[in-house]
């Protein structure tokens, strides 16, 4: 097995490697004036079972770029095995049409990785779990949910949880978590006036006196967790805290976390943490090279990935 790191969350990776007990190949992921990708490996990899790790977050364009040139180099040096290891995978968000003459363009990125090469993909919380089946690969979907119910059952302690998802699309990963966590439901409703706005209209189900936590999959603006986390206040809520498996947090997302009602919002390391979510009052990272690790260590083993989540 070899492991290879692109340059999009290369803490993540070293922090893979060392639960592997594996280092990094050698190689150079660098540009060129011009800002072309360029990648040189330095070891002898022929034959070899290859994992790359590389989230595609911001710069999307540029770190999927360079996971395709990464796969395209080891696909010429001849691997015999090139699995795409996506903590966090972009463009997700767009797998269908939203309105006429729109692109799907998580497919694209889908069709794009499997032509430079790769094998297999290995990815984190799915936008929609559907998005497997864009991948003409064999493609392993792993969940947060084991390592958020750790932490927020050595969080809570004998607090009465409530578990909420912020959007009626998110109820199935909320209910999960909740069976798991032998807590209840409830459902934040909210209209959606224009993209990138969201208006909470109501709270469905019982939160008042409850310690509520929010969980989702993917947090950008942070416009729509910050709205429901004061609607579940006004509501009666005792304190609200968030679980979100990818910390986009784009633009003012930070800003906004910080001066809103949540007692803390927790993140994985999927993306890499920036400065100003590193000094974040209430802004926490959940570490998941473990179960990384140990889902490279199944797949390369041929083992099973799935009794990771039994």
């Amino acid at each position: 097995m070899k492991l290879l790191s692109g340059n999009s969350n290369r803490p993540l990776a070293e922090a893979i490697a060392a639960y592997l007990e594996t280092p990094l190949t050698d190689a150079d992921v660098r540009r060129f004036s011009d800002m072309e990708v360029f990648v040189e490996i330095h070891e002898n990899v022929r034959g070899e079972d290859v994992f790359i790790v590389q989230s595609t977050s911001s710069p999307a364009n540029d770190n999927l770029m360079e996971l395709l040139v990464c796969i395209d180099a080891l696909r010429r040096a001849s691997a015999r095995r090139i699995t795409a290891v996506l903590p966090y995978f972009g463009y997700a968000r767009q797998d269908r049409k939203s309105g006429s003459r729109t692109p799907i363009s998580a497919k694209l990125v889908a069709n794009l990785i499997a032509t430079a090469g790769a094998n297999r993909v290995l990815t984190m919380d799915l936008h929609a779990g559907q998005i497997q089946g864009f991948f003409d690969i064999p493609t392993d979907n792993l969940f947060a949910g084991p390592v958020f119910t750790r932490e927020i059952a050595a969080e809570s302690g004998d607090e009465k949880l409530v578990m909420v998802s912020p959007d009626v699309g998110g109820v199935v990963r909320t209910r999960a978590l909740a069976k798991r966590l032998d807590a209840d439901l409830a459902i934040v409703d909210k209209r959606r006036e224009k993209a990138g706005v969201s208006e909470v209209m109501n709270i469905v189900g019982d939160v008042e006196g409850r310690a509520c936590v929010l969980v989702d999959d993917i947090v950008d603006s942070a416009g729509t967790l910050c709205n429901a986390a004061q609607a579940l206040m006004d509501a009666g809520a005792e304190k609200v805290s968030a679980y979100v498996t990818h910390g986009v947090l784009s633009g003012g997302a930070v800003a906004r976390v910080t001066s809103s009602a949540l007692d803390h919002l927790s993140v994985t390391d999927s993306i890499a943490a920036t400065d100003a979510m590193r000094h974040a009052r209430n802004i926490r990272s959940i570490p998941i090279a473990s179960l990384l690790g140990e889902a490279i260590r199944r797949i390369s083993e041929e083992t099973s990935v799935s009794s990771l989540f039994e």
